[in-house]
C-alpha cells in the first residue's frame, strides 16, 4: 500500500510580502544598530579627545616647554653675566617642577577614563612614566649645590663639569617627556582615524541599505506582479464566462490564495458547464417524453390493430400455397414489431421510474446476464466470458434497470462484431473501494472524435439505430451514482467502463425523473 503524499503547506501572499518586509526591516535594524554603536563609539572617542588626550597633551607640552627652557638656562649658566639671577630662576623652576608633573598625572588620571582596557593601560603607563621622569629630575640635588658653589668661587672648569652632568640628566628627562607627547599624539591620531573609518563604514552601510531597499522593492514589485497574474487571468476569465464562454482552460497553478481562487473559479466554470449540459440533456429528455407520449398514443393502438389483423392474415395465408404472400406477411410483421420496439424505447425514457436501490453483487448479476445472452452471442460467433476479482464489495443497484443498461452494452458489442470476436466483462475493485465494470469487445471500435457524443440522445452510428440505447444506459448508471466512459483498446475494439460506488458510500440521488415529472 503506497504511503499517502503529505499535502504541501500553502504559502499565502500575505506571508510572502511579510517575509520581504521583515527582510528589509532586519537590514534596517542591523544598519541602525551598527550606526548607533558607531555613533556612540565616535561620541566616546570625541569626548576622550576633548577631556582626556587634549588636556594631557597640553600638560605634557607645558612640561616639555618648561624643561626645554630649564635646559637652555642651565646650558648658558656658566656664560651668564649675572649668574646669581640665573641661579635664582633655576631654583624657582626646580620648586615648581613637582606641580608641573602633578598636573600631567592629574590630566592622565582624570581625563583617560574609558571602558577600553587599552586606554586604562595607557593611563597607567603615562602616570608611571611621569612619576619616573620627575624622580629622575629631582634626584641628586647636591649637584646643583656644587654648580652654584663653583660659580660663586669663579671655578669655571668645575662649574662646567657639574653643568654637563646636570644637562645630561635634564636632557634625558626632556627626551622622555617628548616620547610621552609623541605617544599621546599617536593615540589622538588613531582615534581620529578610527572615527573617520566609522564614518566611512556608516556611509557605506547606509548606501548598502538604500541599494538593498531599492533591490527588494524592485523584486517585490516583480514578485507581486507575478503573484497577482492569476488574479488578472481570473478577472479576464470571469468576463469571458459572463459572455458565455465555458470552454475549459488551464489554471495557472500557484501555491497561495490566488492560485486557490483560480482553481476554484475554474472548477465552478466546469460545474456550470456540466450543469448546463445536464439541463440541455434534461430538456431533451423532456421533449422526448412528450414526443413519446404523443407517439405511443397515436400509433400504439393502430399498431396493435395491425398486429392482430396480421395474425389473422398469417393464419389465412398459411392454409394456402402462396409462398410470396407468406413472405410479405412475415416482412410486414417484422416491421410492425420494429415499430413497436421503437415505441417501447421512447416510452422507456419517458416512464423510467426512480431506481429502487438494494445491496446486490455485481458479479452475480453479470454472470446471470451473460448466461441469458450467450445463445444470442454464440449465433453471432462471439466468444464471451466474465472475469471478476475475489472479495468484491456490494453495490446498491436496481437490478432490473442495471440489467437493462448492461444488456444494452453487451448487445452493442455484439453488433460491433458482425464477423465474430470476443466479448469480456471484467469486474475489478477500484482505488476508492468502489467497483469498475468494463465491457470489452474486439470490434471495429468507436473513433475518438465520436466518443464525446456517443451518449447523447439520438446520436447513432448504426443505419437503423435510434440513438437512445447508450443515452438510456448513461442515465441509468448516473442514477446509481456512477459514471460511464467509452475508451479505445490497444489492438482494436471498444471498452465501456462503468464505475459504481460501493454499498457503504452515500446513497446517490437519481438524475432520472418519471413520466409525470417529464410531462409536467
Amino acid at each position: 500500500m503506497s504511503t499517502p503524499k503529505v499535502p504541501r503547506r500553502r504559502r499565502t501572499v500575505s506571508s510572502r510580502l511579510l517575509a520581504s518586509y521583515v527582510l528589509v526591516l532586519a537590514a534596517f535594524a542591523l544598519t541602525v544598530t551598527w550606526s548607533f554603536r558607531a555613533l556612540r563609539d565616535t561620541s566616546q572617542g570625541a569626548e576622550l579627545l576633548r577631556s582626556g588626550y587634549a588636556p594631557l597633551l597640553l600638560r605634557v607640552g607645558e612640561a616639555l616647554a618648561a624643561q626645554n627652557v630649564f635646559n637652555a638656562q642651565l646650558n648658558h649658566i656658566t656664560a651668564a653675566k649675572n649668574p646669581g639671577d640665573v641661579r635664582e630662576w633655576i631654583e624657582t623652576a626646580r620648586r615648581t617642577r613637582p606641580l608641573t608633573f602633578a598636573h600631567v598625572r592629574e590630566a592622565a588620571e582624570k581625563g583617560l577614563v574609558d571602558e577600553d582596557p587599552s586606554v586604562a593601560k595607557f593611563q597607567d603607563e603615562i602616570v608611571h612614566e611621569a612619576a619616573a621622569i620627575e624622580k629622575l629630575l629631582v634626584a641628586d640635588p647636591e649637584r646643583f649645590g656644587q654648580l652654584f658653589q663653583a660659580l660663586a668661587v669663579s671655578d669655571r672648569e668645575a662649574a662646567e663639569r657639574a653643568r654637563d652632568e646636570l644637562l645630561k640628566r635634564e636632557a634625558e628627562g626632556a627626551q622622555r617627556l617628548r616620547a610621552i607627547k609623541l605617544r599621546v599624539e599617536e593615540r589622538m591620531e588613531s582615534l581620529t582615524a578610527e572615527a573617520k573609518r566609522r564614518e566611512a563604514r556608516s556611509i557605506q552601510l547606509l548606501v548598502g541599505l538604500f541599494v538593498l531597499t531599492l533591490l527588494v522593492g524592485v523584486v517585490i514589485s516583480i514578485y507581486a506582479r507575478r503573484v497577482l497574474a492569476p488574479l488578472t487571468a481570473v478577472t479576464e476569465r470571469a468576463k469571458a464566462v459572463a459572455q458565455g464562454d465555458l470552454t475549459p482552460r488551464e489554471v495557472m497553478a500557484t501555491n497561495d490564495e490566488i492560485g486557490e481562487l483560480a482553481t476554484t473559479f475554474e472548477g465552478m466554470v466546469a460545474a456550470i458547464q456540466r450543469a448546463r449540459s445536464e439541463l440541455v440533456n434534461a430538456e431533451r429528455l423532456a421533449a422526448i417524453g412528450k414526443m413519446a407520449a404523443h407517439v405511443t398514443h397515436e400509433i400504439r393502438n393502430p399498431l396493435s390493430s395491425i398486429g392482430l389483423n396480421l395474425e389473422l392474415l398469417e393464419e389465412e395465408v398459411a392454409t394456402s400455397d402462396n409462398k410470396e404472400a407468406s413472405q410479405l406477411v412475415v416482412a410486414i410483421k417484422a416491421e410492425v414489431e420494429r415499430l413497436s420496439r421503437i415505441a417501447e424505447q421512447y416510452l422507456s425514457i419517458s416512464r423510467r421510474p426512480r431506481p429502487r436501490l438494494e445491496r446486490e453483487r455485481v458479479e452475480d448479476l453479470a454472470v446471470e446476464l451473460m448466461a441469458f445472452v450467450r445463445p444470442e452471442l454464440d449465433r453471432g460467433g462471439v466468444a464471451s466470458r466474465v472475469d471478476a476479482d475475489d472479495d468484491l464489495p456490494d453495490a446498491r443497484l436496481d437490478e432490473s434497470q442495471f440489467r437493462q443498461a448492461l444488456l444494452n452494452l453487451v448487445r452493442n458489442a455484439r453488433e460491433a462484431m458482425a464477423k465474430g470476436g470476443e466479448l469480456v466483462v471484467s469486474i475489478r475493485k477500484a482505488e476508492d473501494d468502489g467497483i469498475d465494470l468494463a465491457v470489452d469487445d474486439t470490434g471495429s471500435g468507436v473513433p475518438e472524435e465520436l466518443r464525446a457524443s456517443i451518449f447523447d440522445p439520438f446520436f447513432t452510428t448504426k443505419q437503423r439505430g435510434t440513438g437512445l440505447g447508450l443515452a438510456v444506459t448513461r442515465d441509468i448508471v448516473e442514477a446509481h451514482g456512477g459514471t460511464i466512459r467509452c475508451l479505445g483498446r490497444e489492438g482494436g475494439g471498444t471498452r465501456f467502463l462503468i464505475h459504481l460506488p460501493a454499498a457503504g458510500a452515500s446513497e446517490p440521488s437519481s438524475k432520472v425523473v418519471d413520466d409525470d415529472e417529464l410531462l409536467a
